[in-house]
């Protein structure tokens, strides 16, 4: 991983989850600028343990996350919707990720440029847990993207049988948001 990395986590474990094709086509239509590097690490971690949130004794998938998040020049975030909300899963994730407790390593997540997106079968896609996942966001001090909102609603018509993500206007949302997120990290970089 480069300063000038991607980090993209897909909030779905499943193997033909959209969210992660979502991810790969982000990659596709990236404008270059940054490479975008999707993590696929997030079943390995274990829920979060206060116990065990120090330097020395989290597990070594923990610190992987942390250390990736760290160098990354920002982050792509793609939820799907469980229950109005975002996947336990991807919230464990965040949980690992929003602390320092030692206060000697730094929080991954202060500031670090993000975007967020996602995609469901449904008429309004992923706009709850999109809106939860925001919330959370807003409380590890994220410099989160706030326009273009790439809410993929009815996503099985919007990919072919391949994942490939088909439809035009999803495409043109994407590599808008992309543009932010890379404006973003431009302005990080500079301050």
């Amino acid at each position: 991983m480069t300063a000038s990395t991607i980090l993209a986590i897909s909030g779905s474990l499943r193997a033909d989850s959209r969210n992660t094709q979502l991810l790969r086509a982000a990659q596709k239509f990236n404008s270059g600028a940054h490479e975008i590097e999707i993590y696929d690490g997030l079943r390995d971690l274990p829920p979060y343990d206060l116990d065990l949130d120090t330097p020395e004794l989290r597990p070594a998938a923990v610190n992987e996350l942390r250390r990736r998040v760290t160098e990354a020049a920002g982050l792509l975030i793609a939820t799907p919707e469980f229950n109005y909300s975002v996947p336990g899963v991807l919230k464990n994730a965040l949980d690992w990720l929003s602390t320092d407790w030692t206060r000697t390593e730094g929080l991954p997540l202060r500031h670090k440029p993000t975007a967020i997106l996602g995609a469901g079968p449904g008429a309004f896609g992923t706009v709850r847990a999109q809106l939860a996942l925001r919330q959370i966001l807003v409380c590890t001090d994220n410099d989160v993207v706030v326009k273009p909102e790439v809410h993929v609603f009815r996503s099985h018509e919007r990919f072919d049988a391949d994942g490939n993500l088909t439809d035009e206007l999803t495409v043109e949302l994407l590599q808008s948001l992309l543009s932010a997120l890379e404006a973003k990290i431009d302005t990080a970089a500079r301050s």
